[in-house]
């Protein structure tokens, strides 16, 4: 805990926010000098910071607090009925856990994927430098998780921690949105993490505004984290 006390933050110039119409961002992130550990990374996890390649941040906007971080408890979680069906259609589909990325085959299906399903997003158009810098820059406690069928699917991206795992980001061949493989993915990494005795899957930010967040909430029970404190989220 101690590492993560003392380490050194930066803060990006005012943006404009990627969620809130209208609302202007403020990011604070690790300095890249910085040498973070495994339990040095549980610790600024746990503090509400994520990663996004080698980086590590979170939301640090002066006159807003609306970016929620979300953890699922995974021993407690029972699925609903919606996501029943999504397990029964995808129960086929074989799964494998790689320690680095096939970056060639990745490319391709991260290619189609943002090009059909983000054309607003921040990430638009792809290209190669980015998707190394976002996909395959990651640490040693990552993993890649492949889906297929007689070829590859989806890969999501995921952080092997102490105390759970960390979804990073996912994406997927768009020719297959019928199988909802994002929530498909969620429901593989909770099932991994019970699988592996460990309490918590880290979804990233949720807020309440913002319709793009509102699928988070549908993997119950969760919490989030409020003035330093995990507090569960209510019905």
């Amino acid at each position: 805990m101690n590492e993560a006390t003392t380490i050194q933050l930066l803060r990006t110039e005012s943006h404009s926010c990627s969620y809130l119409k209208d609302a202007i961002a403020t990011t604070e992130f690790v300095a890249p000098e910085e040498n973070i550990s495994l339990q040095g990374y549980q610790a600024i996890n746990d503090a509400g910071f994520r990663r996004s390649g080698a980086h590590f941040y979170r939301p640090r906007c002066e006159n807003c607090d609306e970016c929620k971080p979300l953890r699922v408890l995974t021993k407690e979680f029972s699925p609903s009925k919606s996501q029943k069906r999504i397990l029964k259609k995808n129960a086929a589909l074989k799964l494998s856990i790689q320690a680095g990325p096939d970056a060639a085959s990745y490319f391709d299906l991260y290619e189609r994927y943002i090009l059909r399903r983000h054309q607003d997003g921040d990430m638009y158009p792809p290209d190669s430098t980015q998707f190394e810098n976002f996909i395959c820059s990651a640490p040693e406690w990552a993993r890649f998780i492949e889906f297929r069928t007689d070829k590859l699917i989806m890969v999501a991206v995921c952080d092997f921690l102490p105390n759970g795992l960390s979804a990073i980001y996912s994406f997927f061949d768009p020719d297959e949105s019928d199988r909802s493989l994002g929530s498909y993915a969620i429901l593989a990494e909770i099932d991994i993490a019970r699988r592996l005795g460990l309490p918590y899957l880290y979804l990233g930010y949720w807020i309440k505004e913002s319709h793009k967040m509102n699928y988070k909430n549908r993997f119950r029970p969760c919490e989030l984290l409020e003035k330093g404190n995990w507090r569960t989220m209510p019905f």
